[in-house]
């Protein structure tokens, strides 16, 4: 679920949705994005335009 919306999403904003915890990233990921899928797992990406670039799955812990 998350990844189509991440593909119909134009903007960051558009993953701002109930349950995705959508926070932007500080420090040397300053620029980038991340929501929660469960536990310690976020899909933190960035934005080129109106396209998710480097999109990644990262365990935060």
């Amino acid at each position: 679920m998350v990844l189509d919306r991440l593909d119909s999403a134009t903007t960051p904003q558009d993953l701002d949705l109930p349950g995705l915890q959508f926070h932007r990233l500080a420090g040397s990921s300053q620029g980038r994005f991340a929501v929660s899928i469960n536990a310690n797992w976020r899909i933190t990406f960035a934005f080129d335009g109106e396209d998710a670039v480097g999109v990644d799955m990262e365990d935060y812990h």
